[in-house]
């Protein structure tokens, strides 16, 4: 199974972040990105790629374990930026990052300790992708328009476990489908 560990962001903050982001695609040169589809809308906290079935139950223990140990804490998509010169636009976050990064760290902790080849560490940024480009391209306007957005605040109460459905068809701009395998109430809670 292809997986990753997430944070989900609520409903109505998915419908405020989509205000902002049909705006985005009415801007000049938007046919040109690939944008991504409300319905898979996260934060990943740790990619973990195809992981063996074997593997599974242990990295679920282990990320059940992780959710219990960090407590719920506040999150807000706000802001945006880029990766690879353009190659991904993505919304930012602002509330306890500091939470959100111990949480990411933990569910990769996780996947290495139930044995999860997970390649090297790389310092976690909070990012939720809007879209992509197949190569480098100038993408300021969209980071203009991103720039002023901040989304209400919610609690951040669950970890997922979420398999990525990679699109089979061949249909040009399908998107992967995600289900959630697996919820964790931070703290313990729930």
């Amino acid at each position: 199974m292809r997986l990753f560990a997430a944070v989900l962001p609520p409903d109505e903050v998915c419908r405020e972040l989509g205000s902002v982001v049909d705006e985005l695609r009415g801007l000049s040169g938007a046919d040109g990105l690939r944008w991504t589809g409300r319905p898979g809308w996260h934060f990943t906290l740790a990619f973990y790629g195809e992981v063996d079935d074997a593997l599974v139950p242990e990295l679920s223990a282990r990320l059940e374990r992780a959710a219990h140990r960090t407590a719920p804490f506040p999150l807000a998509v706000r802001g945006g930026g880029q990766f690879g010169h353009g190659r991904a636009l993505w919304a930012g976050a602002e509330g306890d990052l500091a939470t959100l990064r111990l949480l990411a760290e933990r569910a990769e902790a996780a996947a290495r300790k139930a044995g999860v080849p997970m390649g090297e560490h790389r310092r976690y940024k909070a990012h939720l992708t809007v879209a992509r480009s197949r190569e480098a391209r100038d993408v300021r306007p969209w980071l203009d328009a991103l720039a002023g957005f901040t989304g209400r605040t919610w609690t951040v109460d669950e970890l997922v476990l979420v398999r990525s459905n990679l699109p089979a068809s061949g249909v040009p701009g399908e998107q992967p489908r995600y289900e959630a395998v697996g919820r964790w109430a931070l703290g313990g809670a729930g």
